[in-house]
C-alpha cells in the first residue's frame, strides 16, 4: 500500500483490500505503456472494473442499491486511483454525479437507478446552448466542450439554456443516453489526456422535461451526503486528483534516488543534502495541504450528521483548501521531477506525466485565484462574489 495511505484516520474499506490493490496496479501498469494517453481515453474494461469495485454507487443512496458512503471516504478513492494514473482518477471521480442527479424529479432517478446503481454519468454544461422548447421538454441541439469521460458514460448531461423561472446563474441540464450524442475527439492536451474530455455533440433530440434538472438545484433525495455542499463537493473530488498524482511523484522520486547515478559523477540522488532538503520540504507541503483538505471535509461532514447546516464558514475552508490542495499538489510533482535531473523530461517518465498531469488540474475554473479573492474577503467578513458557494 502507497505512503499517502498513512493518516491518522483509517482508510476507507472503498479505498483499500487485495481487489482494489490489483485494480490499482493495473491501472499503473497500462499507464505507463501510454494506453490511456494514446487512444485519449480511458478504456472501457477499466471503467467496468470501476463500476464492479464500486466507483459509480459509492455516492448512490443504499434505497437505490448504493453504498451511500461518506465525502471522505468518496475523495481517499480517488486519490489512490489518482495515485496509479491521474486520467483514471479524473474519470472515476464522475461517481460524484448523485450530486447533480439528485435534482431531477424522484421517478426519473428511481428509473436511472432501478437500471443500474452503477450508472456512468458525464458529458458537458458549458457554453449552455438554446434549447427549444416542445410539447413535454425540449429539443437539444449543440455542442459542448470538456465533456470528461464521456466515452464510457452510459447517460450524459447537457447544458442548455435556462427557462423562464429558472435561476440565470444555474445552468440547466438535459440527461439523455449516451447513445443520442456524438463525440468528437478534439481533445489533444499536455496533460490529463487520457480523460477524453472531447466534444460532444447532440443533434434534434427531444428530452423530456422529467430528464432536465437544474444544476445546484434544491435536491429531491434526503440522504446525509444530499446535505454537504455540492459546488465543494464538485471541486474537491478533481483537486484530489491533485494530491494523489502528487503523491505519485514523489513515490516515483524515492524509488529511484539511490540507483540514480548521475554522469557527471556527483553523488546518488539520495546522498546530496540539497536533494534531501528539497524532498523534506516537498514532503511537508503536501501532507499539510493533505491535512487541511480532509480535515475540512471531516468537519463539515460532522455538521452534515448532527443534522445541522453546514456553516458558510466552513464551506468556505471546503472551498479554500479544495483549490490549496491542486496548486500545492502542482508544485510539489514539478519539485520531484526538477530534482530528478534529465531523467524527468523524457516522454515516458512518470515524473513528466505526474507534471503535465497535476498542471492541468489547477486550469480548471474551480481553481482558480479567485478562489483565494473570496476566501481572504470571507476572512474579512466580507461577502464573497455570487456562485462561490
Amino acid at each position: 500500500m502507497d505512503s499517502l495511505c498513512l493518516r491518522a484516520a483509517p482508510v476507507s474499506a472503498l479505498a483499500s483490500g487485495p481487489a482494489f490493490e490489483a485494480l490499482l496496479d493495473g491501472v499503473r501498469d497500462r499507464a505507463r505503456l501510454g494506453e490511456f494517453d494514446r487512444q485519449r481515453h480511458i478504456s472501457r474494461d477499466v471503467i467496468d472494473a470501476f463500476k464492479a469495485h464500486g466507483v459509480y454507487r459509492a455516492l448512490v443512496p443504499k434505497r437505490f442499491g448504493g453504498l451511500e458512503c461518506s465525502p471522505a471516504a468518496f475523495c481517499e478513492m480517488i486519490e489512490r486511483i489518482s495515485h496509479a494514473d491521474g486520467s483514471a482518477g479524473w474519470v472515476a471521480s464522475f461517481g460524484m454525479s448523485p450530486v447533480y442527479l439528485a435534482a431531477l424529479p424522484l421517478e426519473t432517478i428511481a428509473e436511472i437507478y432501478g437500471n443500474s446503481p452503477d450508472t456512468v454519468f458525464a458529458g458537458g454544461i458549458f457554453p449552455p446552448q438554446p434549447a427549444e422548447t416542445v410539447p413535454g421538454g425540449f429539443k437539444v441541439n449543440g455542442r459542448w466542450k470538456y465533456s470528461s469521460g464521456s466515452m464510457g458514460a452510459d447517460i450524459v448531461g447537457v447544458g442548455i439554456a435556462p427557462r423562464n423561472g429558472d435561476k440565470l446563474d444555474l445552468p440547466r441540464l438535459a440527461v439523455l443516453p449516451r447513445s443520442q450524442a456524438r463525440i468528437e475527439e478534439t481533445w489533444d492536451t499536455v496533460g490529463l489526456l487520457g480523460t477524453g474530455s472531447h466534444d460532444l455533440l447532440v443533434e434534434d433530440v427531444v428530452v423530456g422535461e422529467q430528464w432536465t434538472f437544474v444544476r445546484g438545484g434544491k435536491p429531491n433525495l434526503d440522504e446525509p451526503f444530499f446535505r454537504y455542499p455540492s459546488l465543494s463537493f464538485a471541486t474537491q473530488v478533481l483537486s484530489v486528483v491533485g494530491l494523489g498524482i502528487a503523491r505519485a511523484a514523489l513515490d516515483e522520486l524515492s524509488g529511484m534516488a539511490s540507483g540514480r547515478i548521475s554522469v557527471t559523477g556527483a553523488p546518488a540522488l539520495a546522498d546530496r543534502p540539497l536533494a534531501q532538503v528539497d524532498v523534506a520540504k516537498a514532503e511537508a507541503a503536501l501532507r499539510s495541504a493533505r491535512a487541511f483538505f480532509y480535515e475540512s471535509i471531516e468537519q463539515a461532514w460532522a455538521h452534515v450528521l448532527a443534522g445541522d447546516p453546514v456553516p458558510i464558514e466552513v464551506t468556505n475552508l471546503l472551498r479554500l483548501s479544495s483549490t490549496h490542495a491542486a496548486r500545492v499538489a502542482a508544485e510539489v510533482a514539478r519539485s520531484a521531477q526538477m530534482l530528478s535531473g534529465m531523467t524527468g523530461i523524457y516522454n515516458e517518465s512518470p515524473l513528466a506525466r505526474c507534471v503535465n498531469d497535476a498542471q492541468v488540474v489547477t486550469q480548471h475554473a474551480f481553481m482558480g485565484d479567485v478562489t483565494y479573492q473570496n476566501a481572504g474577503a470571507m476572512f474579512f467578513g466580507k461577502q464573497p462574489l455570487p456562485g462561490y458557494l
